[in-house]
Protein backbone atom coordinates (compact mmCIF):
# COMPACT_ATOMS: atom_id res chain seq x y z
CA UNK A 1 0.00 0.00 0.00
CA UNK A 2 2.91 2.31 0.68
CA UNK A 3 4.25 2.06 -2.55
CA UNK A 4 1.18 2.76 -4.17
CA UNK A 5 0.92 6.00 -2.44
CA UNK A 6 4.36 6.88 -2.97
CA UNK A 7 3.78 6.41 -6.84
CA UNK A 8 0.58 7.94 -6.46
CA UNK A 9 1.99 11.53 -4.63
CA UNK A 10 4.51 11.71 -7.14
CA UNK A 11 1.35 11.68 -10.03
CA UNK A 12 0.10 14.45 -8.13
CA UNK A 13 2.73 16.80 -7.82
CA UNK A 14 3.42 16.26 -11.61
CA UNK A 15 0.45 17.42 -12.65
CA UNK A 16 0.99 20.79 -10.54
CA UNK A 17 4.71 21.11 -11.75
CA UNK A 18 4.02 24.99 -11.51
CA UNK A 19 2.52 25.38 -8.00
CA UNK A 20 5.22 22.79 -6.58
CA UNK A 21 8.45 24.63 -8.08
CA UNK A 22 7.03 27.91 -6.89
CA UNK A 23 6.34 25.84 -3.48
CA UNK A 24 9.91 24.82 -3.52
CA UNK A 25 11.60 28.15 -3.98
CA UNK A 26 11.84 29.09 -0.10
CA UNK A 27 12.82 25.60 0.47
CA UNK A 28 15.69 26.07 -2.50
CA UNK A 29 16.94 29.44 -1.49
CA UNK A 30 17.70 28.53 2.47
CA UNK A 31 19.30 25.26 1.52
CA UNK A 32 21.59 26.49 -1.36
CA UNK A 33 22.02 29.88 1.37
CA UNK A 34 23.11 27.10 3.55
CA UNK A 35 25.45 24.59 1.97
CA UNK A 36 26.96 27.63 0.14
CA UNK A 37 27.67 29.83 2.88
CA UNK A 38 28.80 26.91 5.87
CA UNK A 39 30.50 25.24 2.73
CA UNK A 40 32.49 28.17 1.96
CA UNK A 41 32.78 29.71 5.83
CA UNK A 42 34.01 25.98 7.11
CA UNK A 43 36.66 26.07 4.11
CA UNK A 44 37.65 29.51 5.45
CA UNK A 45 38.28 28.20 8.94
CA UNK A 46 40.05 25.30 7.83
CA UNK A 47 42.73 27.34 5.30
CA UNK A 48 43.19 29.78 8.38
CA UNK A 49 43.80 26.91 11.09
CA UNK A 50 46.16 25.65 8.29
CA UNK A 51 48.07 28.83 8.39
CA UNK A 52 48.98 28.19 12.05
CA UNK A 53 49.72 24.69 11.22
CA UNK A 54 53.45 25.00 10.16
CA UNK A 55 54.35 26.68 13.86
CA UNK A 56 55.36 24.88 17.13
CA UNK A 57 53.12 25.77 20.33
CA UNK A 58 56.40 26.82 21.96
CA UNK A 59 55.77 29.90 20.04
CA UNK A 60 54.30 33.61 21.73
CA UNK A 61 54.43 36.23 19.77
CA UNK A 62 54.29 40.15 21.22
CA UNK A 63 53.19 43.24 19.10
CA UNK A 64 52.53 46.99 19.42
CA UNK A 65 49.11 47.65 19.15
CA UNK A 66 47.22 50.60 17.09
CA UNK A 67 48.90 50.50 13.65
CA UNK A 68 47.66 49.80 10.47
CA UNK A 69 49.56 47.43 7.79
CA UNK A 70 51.08 44.39 9.01
CA UNK A 71 50.70 43.72 13.10
CA UNK A 72 52.92 46.26 14.52
CA UNK A 73 54.20 48.26 12.38
CA UNK A 74 52.75 52.24 11.53
CA UNK A 75 52.18 51.81 15.70
CA UNK A 76 53.12 54.94 17.69
CA UNK A 77 54.68 53.65 20.09
CA UNK A 78 56.60 50.71 18.94
CA UNK A 79 58.47 47.82 20.96
CA UNK A 80 61.59 48.37 21.54
CA UNK A 81 65.17 46.90 23.05
CA UNK A 82 63.46 47.53 26.56
CA UNK A 83 60.66 45.38 25.95
CA UNK A 84 62.82 42.89 24.17
CA UNK A 85 65.52 42.67 27.23
CA UNK A 86 62.47 42.28 29.76
CA UNK A 87 60.74 39.57 27.90
CA UNK A 88 63.78 37.65 27.96
CA UNK A 89 64.00 37.60 31.62
CA UNK A 90 60.78 36.50 32.54
CA UNK A 91 60.81 33.08 34.14
CA UNK A 92 60.35 30.40 31.45
CA UNK A 93 61.06 32.15 28.08
CA UNK A 94 63.91 30.13 26.29
CA UNK A 95 64.96 33.13 23.87
CA UNK A 96 63.63 35.96 21.92
CA UNK A 97 64.36 37.78 18.69
CA UNK A 98 63.06 40.96 17.91
CA UNK A 99 62.20 41.86 13.54
CA UNK A 100 60.57 44.46 11.41
CA UNK A 101 58.22 44.09 8.79
CA UNK A 102 57.68 46.04 5.58
CA UNK A 103 55.82 45.95 2.61
CA UNK A 104 56.25 47.81 -1.10
CA UNK A 105 57.25 47.85 -4.49
CA UNK A 106 59.36 44.35 -5.43
CA UNK A 107 59.68 44.50 -9.65
CA UNK A 108 61.46 41.37 -11.54
CA UNK A 109 60.94 41.15 -15.23
CA UNK A 110 59.84 44.52 -15.87
CA UNK A 111 56.85 44.04 -13.85
CA UNK A 112 56.22 45.54 -10.83
CA UNK A 113 54.39 44.07 -7.88
CA UNK A 114 53.71 43.95 -4.12
CA UNK A 115 56.48 42.72 -1.61
CA UNK A 116 56.21 41.92 2.37
CA UNK A 117 59.80 42.12 3.46
CA UNK A 118 60.36 40.11 6.73
CA UNK A 119 63.87 40.83 8.78
CA UNK A 120 65.92 37.84 9.88
CA UNK A 121 68.15 38.73 12.78
CA UNK A 122 71.75 37.70 13.61
CA UNK A 123 73.47 34.89 15.33
CA UNK A 124 71.01 32.68 18.19
CA UNK A 125 67.97 35.21 17.61
CA UNK A 126 68.68 33.42 13.54
CA UNK A 127 68.25 30.25 14.37
CA UNK A 128 65.30 30.52 16.72
CA UNK A 129 63.36 31.90 13.69
CA UNK A 130 64.34 29.64 11.80
CA UNK A 131 63.16 27.06 14.72
CA UNK A 132 59.61 28.58 14.97
CA UNK A 133 59.08 29.04 11.24
CA UNK A 134 60.68 25.47 10.33
CA UNK A 135 62.50 27.27 7.55
CA UNK A 136 64.29 25.07 5.33
CA UNK A 137 65.44 25.98 1.76
CA UNK A 138 64.16 23.77 -1.34
CA UNK A 139 66.43 25.49 -3.52
CA UNK A 140 69.64 27.24 -3.38
CA UNK A 141 70.09 28.49 0.96
CA UNK A 142 69.41 30.32 3.89
CA UNK A 143 70.63 33.28 4.63
CA UNK A 144 73.35 33.43 7.25
CA UNK A 145 75.07 36.10 9.11
CA UNK A 146 77.23 38.81 7.48
CA UNK A 147 75.11 38.03 4.28
CA UNK A 148 74.47 41.34 2.53
CA UNK A 149 72.46 42.41 -0.71
CA UNK A 150 70.64 39.00 -1.22
CA UNK A 151 67.41 37.92 -0.48
CA UNK A 152 65.69 34.81 0.59
CA UNK A 153 62.00 34.00 -1.34
CA UNK A 154 58.78 32.16 0.01
CA UNK A 155 58.21 29.52 -2.19
CA UNK A 156 55.03 31.23 -4.54
CA UNK A 157 57.77 33.32 -6.44
CA UNK A 158 59.31 29.98 -7.83
CA UNK A 159 55.70 29.82 -9.35
CA UNK A 160 54.37 30.32 -13.02
CA UNK A 161 51.64 32.60 -11.38
CA UNK A 162 53.38 34.84 -9.20
CA UNK A 163 52.61 37.65 -11.22
CA UNK A 164 55.86 38.51 -12.40
CA UNK A 165 55.43 36.87 -15.74
CA UNK A 166 57.62 33.93 -15.25
CA UNK A 167 59.44 32.27 -11.87
CA UNK A 168 61.84 33.93 -9.67
CA UNK A 169 64.32 31.12 -9.38
CA UNK A 170 67.74 31.29 -7.44
CA UNK A 171 70.26 33.35 -8.48
CA UNK A 172 67.82 35.70 -9.95
CA UNK A 173 67.66 39.73 -9.21
CA UNK A 174 64.72 41.61 -7.70
CA UNK A 175 64.39 45.15 -6.83
CA UNK A 176 62.90 45.83 -3.75
CA UNK A 177 62.47 49.61 -3.35
CA UNK A 178 64.41 50.43 -6.04
CA UNK A 179 67.57 48.78 -4.66
CA UNK A 180 68.45 45.48 -6.38
CA UNK A 181 69.11 41.91 -4.69
CA UNK A 182 70.05 38.76 -5.41
CA UNK A 183 67.86 35.69 -4.89
CA UNK A 184 69.91 33.35 -2.32
CA UNK A 185 67.24 30.69 -2.23
CA UNK A 186 63.28 29.77 -2.17
CA UNK A 187 61.67 28.50 1.19
CA UNK A 188 60.18 25.17 1.05
CA UNK A 189 56.20 25.31 0.67
CA UNK A 190 54.82 26.22 3.68
CA UNK A 191 50.82 26.32 2.98
CA UNK A 192 50.78 30.02 4.91
CA UNK A 193 50.32 32.56 2.51
CA UNK A 194 52.12 34.88 4.33
CA UNK A 195 55.04 33.38 4.58
CA UNK A 196 55.04 31.87 1.37
CA UNK A 197 54.97 35.31 -0.35
CA UNK A 198 57.20 36.99 2.20
CA UNK A 199 60.61 38.04 0.94
CA UNK A 200 63.49 37.38 4.05
CA UNK A 201 66.06 39.87 4.47
CA UNK A 202 69.09 40.33 6.76
CA UNK A 203 68.07 42.87 10.03
CA UNK A 204 70.12 45.19 9.07
CA UNK A 205 70.05 45.46 5.34
CA UNK A 206 66.10 46.16 5.65
CA UNK A 207 67.06 48.45 8.46
CA UNK A 208 69.32 50.64 5.81
CA UNK A 209 66.53 50.01 3.09
CA UNK A 210 63.60 51.93 5.36
CA UNK A 211 65.73 53.81 7.65
CA UNK A 212 64.54 52.06 10.80
CA UNK A 213 66.35 52.17 14.23
CA UNK A 214 68.46 49.26 15.45
CA UNK A 215 66.52 49.04 18.54
CA UNK A 216 63.08 49.38 17.25
CA UNK A 217 60.82 46.20 16.27
CA UNK A 218 57.44 45.61 15.13
CA UNK A 219 56.82 42.01 16.37
CA UNK A 220 58.95 39.98 18.72
CA UNK A 221 58.83 36.37 18.77
CA UNK A 222 59.20 34.13 22.31
CA UNK A 223 60.25 30.28 22.64
CA UNK A 224 58.84 29.19 25.94
CA UNK A 225 59.69 25.69 27.88
CA UNK A 226 56.86 23.62 27.04
CA UNK A 227 56.74 22.34 30.37
CA UNK A 228 56.29 25.63 31.86
CA UNK A 229 52.80 27.26 32.36
CA UNK A 230 52.35 29.03 28.96
CA UNK A 231 49.54 31.12 30.85
CA UNK A 232 51.93 32.24 33.49
CA UNK A 233 54.56 32.89 31.15
CA UNK A 234 51.80 35.24 28.78
CA UNK A 235 50.71 36.25 32.18
CA UNK A 236 54.16 37.83 33.10
CA UNK A 237 55.10 39.07 29.94
CA UNK A 238 52.12 41.27 30.00
CA UNK A 239 53.02 42.80 33.65
CA UNK A 240 56.20 43.88 32.91
CA UNK A 241 55.30 45.34 29.07
CA UNK A 242 52.67 47.52 31.35
CA UNK A 243 55.11 48.54 33.83
CA UNK A 244 57.74 49.67 31.04
CA UNK A 245 55.07 51.13 28.75
CA UNK A 246 53.02 52.74 31.41
CA UNK A 247 49.37 51.81 30.87
CA UNK A 248 47.13 49.96 32.89
CA UNK A 249 45.70 46.47 32.81
CA UNK A 250 42.93 46.39 29.90
CA UNK A 251 44.43 49.75 28.35
CA UNK A 252 47.51 47.99 26.92
CA UNK A 253 49.16 49.36 23.61
CA UNK A 254 50.44 45.65 22.94
CA UNK A 255 48.81 42.43 22.12
CA UNK A 256 50.36 38.83 23.60
CA UNK A 257 49.48 36.16 21.49
CA UNK A 258 49.98 32.32 21.35
CA UNK A 259 48.89 30.39 17.93
CA UNK A 260 46.47 28.98 19.85
CA UNK A 261 44.34 32.29 20.88
CA UNK A 262 44.74 33.59 17.93
CA UNK A 263 42.83 30.97 16.05
CA UNK A 264 40.58 30.84 19.03
CA UNK A 265 39.51 34.57 18.15
CA UNK A 266 39.59 33.76 14.45
CA UNK A 267 37.57 30.36 14.79
CA UNK A 268 35.10 32.78 17.15
CA UNK A 269 34.63 35.53 14.82
CA UNK A 270 33.99 33.01 12.07
CA UNK A 271 31.02 31.09 14.48
CA UNK A 272 29.35 34.58 14.63
CA UNK A 273 29.22 34.65 11.17
CA UNK A 274 27.34 31.25 10.56
CA UNK A 275 25.42 31.96 13.57
CA UNK A 276 24.13 34.92 11.87
CA UNK A 277 23.82 32.92 8.27
CA UNK A 278 21.91 30.31 10.26
CA UNK A 279 19.27 32.66 11.04
CA UNK A 280 19.23 34.15 7.51
CA UNK A 281 18.50 31.12 5.82
CA UNK A 282 16.09 29.98 8.94
CA UNK A 283 13.82 32.66 7.53
CA UNK A 284 14.22 31.58 3.75
CA UNK A 285 13.29 28.22 5.23
CA UNK A 286 10.04 29.38 7.53
CA UNK A 287 9.07 30.74 4.25
CA UNK A 288 9.31 27.67 2.53
CA UNK A 289 7.54 25.53 5.06
CA UNK A 290 4.78 28.01 5.10
CA UNK A 291 4.41 27.84 1.62
CA UNK A 292 4.16 24.02 1.46
CA UNK A 293 1.74 24.39 4.13
CA UNK A 294 -0.38 26.52 2.09
CA UNK A 295 0.33 24.62 -1.23
CA UNK A 296 -1.30 21.72 0.69
CA UNK A 297 -4.05 23.40 2.51
CA UNK A 298 -4.88 24.19 -1.16
CA UNK A 299 -4.79 20.85 -2.17
CA UNK A 300 -6.95 19.39 0.14
CA UNK A 301 -9.49 21.80 -0.85
CA UNK A 302 -9.29 21.24 -4.53
CA UNK A 303 -8.93 17.46 -4.08
CA UNK A 304 -12.01 16.87 -1.41
CA UNK A 305 -13.90 15.11 -3.76
CA UNK A 306 -11.17 13.07 -4.35
CA UNK A 307 -10.45 12.42 -0.90
CA UNK A 308 -14.47 11.16 -0.72
CA UNK A 309 -14.12 9.00 -3.09
CA UNK A 310 -11.28 7.25 -1.80
CA UNK A 311 -13.13 6.94 1.87
CA UNK A 312 -16.04 5.46 0.19
CA UNK A 313 -14.16 2.76 -1.64
CA UNK A 314 -12.44 2.08 1.34
CA UNK A 315 -9.15 4.17 1.95
CA UNK A 316 -8.45 4.81 5.74
CA UNK A 317 -8.20 7.85 7.76
CA UNK A 318 -4.43 7.14 7.84
CA UNK A 319 -4.20 6.15 4.28
CA UNK A 320 -5.31 9.56 3.37
CA UNK A 321 -3.32 11.24 6.02
CA UNK A 322 0.05 9.17 4.55
CA UNK A 323 -0.69 10.57 0.93
CA UNK A 324 -0.57 14.06 1.69
CA UNK A 325 2.29 13.34 4.23
CA UNK A 326 4.36 11.64 1.66
CA UNK A 327 3.56 14.62 -0.93
CA UNK A 328 4.52 17.32 1.95
CA UNK A 329 7.63 15.77 2.46
CA UNK A 330 8.40 15.24 -1.27
CA UNK A 331 8.02 18.95 -1.95
CA UNK A 332 10.49 19.97 0.97
CA UNK A 333 13.06 16.95 -0.33
CA UNK A 334 13.06 17.98 -3.58
CA UNK A 335 13.55 21.59 -2.85
CA UNK A 336 16.33 20.85 -0.60
CA UNK A 337 18.22 18.30 -2.95
CA UNK A 338 17.88 21.31 -6.08
CA UNK A 339 19.23 23.36 -2.94
CA UNK A 340 21.70 21.20 -1.86
CA UNK A 341 23.53 20.77 -5.42
CA UNK A 342 22.77 24.34 -6.20
CA UNK A 343 24.38 25.29 -3.06
CA UNK A 344 27.66 23.17 -4.07
CA UNK A 345 28.07 24.55 -7.29
CA UNK A 346 27.56 27.97 -5.72
CA UNK A 347 30.11 27.62 -3.31
CA UNK A 348 33.01 25.84 -5.30
CA UNK A 349 32.07 28.49 -8.26
CA UNK A 350 33.06 31.58 -5.74
CA UNK A 351 35.77 29.69 -4.28
CA UNK A 352 37.46 29.51 -7.91
CA UNK A 353 36.60 33.26 -8.48
CA UNK A 354 37.93 34.51 -5.29
CA UNK A 355 41.27 32.19 -5.58
CA UNK A 356 41.48 33.96 -8.87
CA UNK A 357 40.91 37.13 -7.87
CA UNK A 358 43.14 37.25 -4.88
CA UNK A 359 45.81 34.59 -6.17
CA UNK A 360 45.50 32.52 -3.22
CA UNK A 361 43.79 29.85 -1.63
CA UNK A 362 42.79 31.28 1.11
CA UNK A 363 39.31 31.24 -0.16
CA UNK A 364 37.93 27.57 -0.41
CA UNK A 365 34.83 25.70 0.13
CA UNK A 366 34.33 22.85 2.19
CA UNK A 367 31.26 20.68 1.95
CA UNK A 368 31.00 17.29 3.62
CA UNK A 369 28.49 14.84 2.76
CA UNK A 370 26.94 15.12 6.25
CA UNK A 371 26.63 18.57 5.28
CA UNK A 372 24.75 17.77 1.82
CA UNK A 373 23.05 14.49 3.12
CA UNK A 374 21.79 16.49 6.32
CA UNK A 375 20.51 19.64 4.70
CA UNK A 376 18.23 17.67 1.99
CA UNK A 377 17.12 15.16 5.17
CA UNK A 378 16.56 18.29 6.96
CA UNK A 379 14.49 19.52 4.32
CA UNK A 380 12.27 16.52 4.21
CA UNK A 381 11.51 16.76 7.99
CA UNK A 382 10.45 20.64 7.25
CA UNK A 383 8.32 19.53 4.31
CA UNK A 384 6.70 16.83 6.18
CA UNK A 385 6.28 19.37 9.54
CA UNK A 386 4.60 21.63 7.53
CA UNK A 387 2.61 19.06 6.05
CA UNK A 388 1.24 17.60 9.00
CA UNK A 389 -2.06 19.91 9.54
CA UNK A 390 -3.20 19.55 5.96
CA UNK A 391 -2.50 15.86 5.81
CA UNK A 392 -4.59 15.63 9.13
CA UNK A 393 -7.26 17.94 7.86
CA UNK A 394 -7.30 15.76 4.69
CA UNK A 395 -7.92 12.30 6.89
CA UNK A 396 -10.67 13.67 9.13
CA UNK A 397 -12.87 14.80 6.09
CA UNK A 398 -16.50 13.09 5.76
CA UNK A 399 -16.69 11.16 2.94
CA UNK A 400 -20.82 11.95 1.94
CA UNK A 401 -19.56 15.97 2.53
CA UNK A 402 -16.89 15.11 0.53
CA UNK A 403 -18.11 13.68 -2.76
CA UNK A 404 -20.92 16.75 -2.61
CA UNK A 405 -18.75 19.33 -2.54
CA UNK A 406 -18.48 20.97 -5.38
CA UNK A 407 -14.58 21.46 -5.65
Amino acid sequence: MFKDLFIFSIRNLKNRKLRSWLTMIGIFIGIASVVALIGLGEGLRQTINSQFSFLGTDIISVTASGGFGPPGTGVVNPLTDKELNAIENVQGVKGVAGRILESGKLAFNNQVGFGYAVSMPDGENRELMEHLMNMEAQTGRLLKDGDSGVVFLGANFIEEENGFGKPIKSGSKIELLDVEYKVIGILEKKGNFQLDSAVFINDADLRNLVSRDKGEYDIIAVRFDENGDINEIQADIEKKLRKIRGVKESEEDFSVQTPASILENVNNVLLGIQIFVYIIAGISLLVGGIGIMNTMYTSVIERTKEVGIMKSIGAKNSSIFLLFFIESGFLGSIGGLVGAISGYLLATSLAAIGSLALGSNLIAAHITPTLFIGSVLFSFVLGTFFGTLPALQASKLNPVDAIRSKK
